[in-house]
């Protein structure tokens, strides 16, 4: 796939990320913030388990090789699909994408700068560092109230 491919996939992506909060805390409403969330992961496993059926090239074998804290992916998807239940329904649905943006490109430049986890290391420039105190500062004005 090309790039522009790519982003427009990863523009999705971010669309999606911005409506399952919302979605899943009005589930939380009627069952609860950690039954929306399991209920969230089980409908998300069954869809995965249907494209590695119909589309899948890896091999699951593979997993036996794995580090362990390769394996907390699923962990850390939990932690954050709970916390946007918990969060959306007090801070609205603006503030928290906010603050998730900003904490991820924080992580995202801490990992790029030092090539953890086997990525290609980007240095932290001057340029990138500003973006991300702009960044912050624009999410810090929509946090407020």
């Amino acid at each position: 796939m090309n790039n522009l491919t790519l982003t427009l996939l990863m523009l999705c992506g971010g669309f999606a990320i911005a409506i399952q909060p919302s979605i899943n805390a009005r589930l939380a409403r009627k069952i609860g913030d950690y039954e929306s969330s399991m209920i969230s992961f089980a409908v998300g496993t069954l869809a995965l388990a249907i494209v590695v059926m119909l589309a899948g090239r890896g091999n699951l074998r593979g997993l036996a090789s794995a580090n362990w804290w390769e394996l907390t992916g699923g962990f850390l998807g939990a932690f954050f699909v709970t916390l946007t239940i918990i969060c959306v329904p007090r801070l609205g649905t603006t503030a928290v994408m906010a603050a998730i943006i900003t904490g991820q490109l924080a992580t995202g430049a801490l990992l790029d700068h030092f090539g953890l986890f086997g990525l290609r290391q980007l240095p932290l420039t001057p340029l990138r560092l500003a973006g991300m105190i702009l960044l912050a500062a624009g999410a810090s004005l929509i946090i407020r109230r």
